[in-house]
């Protein structure tokens, strides 16, 4: 199943990017064999392993990766392997003896994926951090908020998993499309501030031509313009309005009963306060769902605010199956769609160690062999045995 079928990739268990990573090249169909600690890691959000949903479609071998055996039993897998994902701070890996120098002697084929906050190199190279800090540090975060306000977090989704998942996705499929040409493996080093200035490339150019200021809330996409905002209705819920071509304002006006009244241009950035309180007074009259009947499909571009619990339910996503139910758990399905090879949930989410005699032994080791790392605590026992 899956356009990256039969493509087999080793992933070092961390935090955030790099299991979203992996999670999306198992749900395109790769082999993804996730390598856990023995002792419980403490890795993220502490939460029972049905739901951990980033682990969804691999299996899981438990490894003391300080013992020598085990590392070399990595080096082993990574012989077999198009890729390997690993998620530490610069030097980890070096220090385990799993660096790309010496996976690569040992498979010159390999892509080596590495996933950091500030890249491999530079003054931030070992500093801590997390999403919010790389994306201060990109020029993200300023621009995100409303005039008047302090930036807004956008959750984790710009730098964990747009410039950090989505980038090493991204580099590990173009290397291997690159290997195809020259027969050789090489290091993708996806840093989230370079993938998080990446995604504001847009907004750079506009700055740059003075079509944004560098405040917030002032501009076309920071809900600085009417047409382009969140308003809250009767029944206190909220609807998101879009109308950026004049088509669309056209008929954003016709259908909140504007059209015809003498108003400003629309880009008239003066009077943007002033069309912000007449659609935010005009929204307040009735409920998201009548506003549904009266906009929803329409040349508006508009959309309900729909919790994570009411966005599975709506008709569109449902036609779509945008969400699916796994393992009891409704969880986005795998994206994008492909005609003739599509992706698809391979298992539900792993708990830590719970496939290692069966993992090992579909990678190339022998009972025998699985049998003995075990015994001598360097690969840990499937849990529940």
């Amino acid at each position: 199943m899956g356009p990256l079928s039969g493509y087999r990739i080793v992933e070092m268990a961390g935090i955030g990017p790099a299991p979203m990573c992996a999670m999306l090249l198992a749900d395109l169909g790769a082999d993804v064999l996730l390598i856990d600690r023995i002792a419980d890691s403490g890795l993220g959000i502490q939460v029972d392993a049905r739901y951990d949903l980033l682990r969804r479609g691999r299996r899981s071998v438990a490894l003391d990766l300080k013992r020598p055996e085990a590392v070399e039993v990595v080096l082993r897998l990574v012989e077999r392997a198009d890729a390997l994902i690993e998620g530490f701070r610069p030097g980890v890996m070096e220090r385990l003896g799993l660096g790309p120098d010496v996976c690569r002697s040992r498979n010159p084929r390999l892509v080596y994926g590495r996933m950091t906050g500030w890249g491999q190199q530079g003054p931030l190279a070992h500093a801590s951090g997390h999403d919010i800090n790389y994306i201060a540090l990109a020029g993200v975060l300023h621009a995100i908020g409303r005039k008047g306000e302090a930036p807004v977090p956008p959750l984790n989704l710009v730098g964990d998993f747009g410039g950090g998942a989505l980038y090493l996705a991204f580099g590990m499929l173009a290397a291997l499309l690159e290997r195809e040409k020259s027969g050789r493996g090489q290091v993708v080093d996806a840093a989230m501030v370079d993938g998080a200035a990446s995604l504001m490339t847009l907004m750079f150019g506009l700055n740059a031509a003075g079509r944004w200021v560098e405040r917030r809330g002032e501009n076309l996409l920071d809900s600085g313009a009417p047409f382009y905002e969140v308003y809250q209705t009767s029944d206190g819920k909220h609807v998101a309005v879009g109308s950026l071509e004049p088509k669309f304002y056209r008929e954003l006006l016709r259908l909140t009963g504007l059209q015809g009244e003498q108003l400003p241009a629309q880009h008239d950035a003066a009077s943007w306060p002033q069309m912000h309180d007449r659609f935010a007074a005009i929204f307040r009259t009735k409920t998201r769902e009548q506003w549904c009947r009266i906009m929803e499909g329409s040349e508006v571009c508009f959309a309900p605010v729909l919790t994570m619990s009411e966005a599975p339910a709506h008709p569109h996503n449902r036609h779509r199956g945008t969400f699916v139910e796994d393992n009891g758990v409704v969880q986005p399905a795998p994206a994008p769609r492909f005609s003739r090879t599509p992706g698809a949930i391979q298992r539900p989410p792993s708990v830590p160690g719970a496939d290692t005699t069966e993992g090992l032994r579909e990678w190339g080791f022998s009972v025998e062999e699985i049998r003995r790392l075990q015994a001598s605590g360097a690969a840990g026992k499937n849990r529940g045995d």
